[in-house]
């Protein structure tokens, strides 16, 4: 059985760490070169850099933030954020991350997802998923979660998925920054109908939600944020906790 992962996440804005509830009311939360080497230290098993005012402001990614995280870490990261074309994949790839994530693009322009898993592989696109309930289907937003689609949560999922996507990272938006726990069941949903590996995002507030969204969710990985840069839950206590209740996890 493949080891679930933890991941810690840094939401990028104006060159800083920040997070907030529900995508919105935002506070720092410390640099994100040193966050991304702490993280690594302590035994993260991979980080995602998001630039969450990229696409809103119709600007490319932060390259050079990207090549001083992997100068300071020996773990993957992935980055995503205002990522357009199979161009700016290969600047990201060859400043240090190894997956790209897009979001608001491949919605815009789905073909992206196959000329970038084409170009350089399926393990390196990773499609990110930000969507709430709406009545009663998961309604797809984009450019941070401000933009409703008329696109349905676990159709997406599998359409990607046939596109060429290596993984999911799926946001509740309804869940995040609650620190309720993650969407089980829609993740649980979503991991009985692919066949690439999902990752949690969305709720994280205690070691037990993070026990629950891999054995009730099923999820291949989680990730957080406030609860990593905020000292609340330590990686290594948390790698710790679930060891102990049966989760195969990768230990330093």
């Amino acid at each position: 059985m493949l080891a679930k992962r933890i991941i810690p996440c840094l939401d990028i804005k104006n060159g800083r760490t920040v997070k907030g509830v529900n995508f919105e009311n935002l506070r720092d939360a410390g640099d994100p070169v040193e966050l991304a080497k702490r993280y690594a230290d302590e035994g993260a098993d991979e980080l995602v850099l998001l630039d969450i005012s990229a696409s809103l402001e119709a600007r490319e990614t932060i390259y050079d933030l990207v090549r001083k995280v992997g100068e300071q870490i020996n773990i993957p990261y992935a980055v995503g954020g205002g990522i357009t074309s199979v161009a700016q994949t290969y600047k990201l790839l060859r400043n240090g991350a190894e997956k790209v994530s897009v979001n608001s693009a491949a919605v815009r322009q789905p073909q992206l997802v196959s000329d970038i898993a084409n170009e350089y592989g399926t393990q390196c696109i990773v499609v990110a998923i930000d969507a709430r309930k709406v009545g009663e289907e998961w309604i797809v937003h984009t450019h941070g979660g401000t933009k409703p689609t008329e696109i349905e949560l676990f159709s997406w999922a599998k359409h990607v998925q046939d596109l060429g996507a290596g993984e999911i990272l799926f946001t509740s938006m309804d869940h995040d920054g609650t620190k309720n726990g993650f969407a089980v069941k829609a993740l649980r949903k979503m991991n009985e109908e692919l066949s690439i590996p999902v990752i949690a995002s969305g709720g994280a507030g205690s070691k037990e939600h993070f026990k629950d969204v891999f054995k009730e969710g099923k999820a291949d990985a989680a990730l957080a944020a406030s609860v990593f840069h905020f000292g609340e839950i330590p990686v290594p206590d948390l790698k710790d906790y679930l060891s102990d209740n049966d989760i195969n996890v990768r230990r330093t």
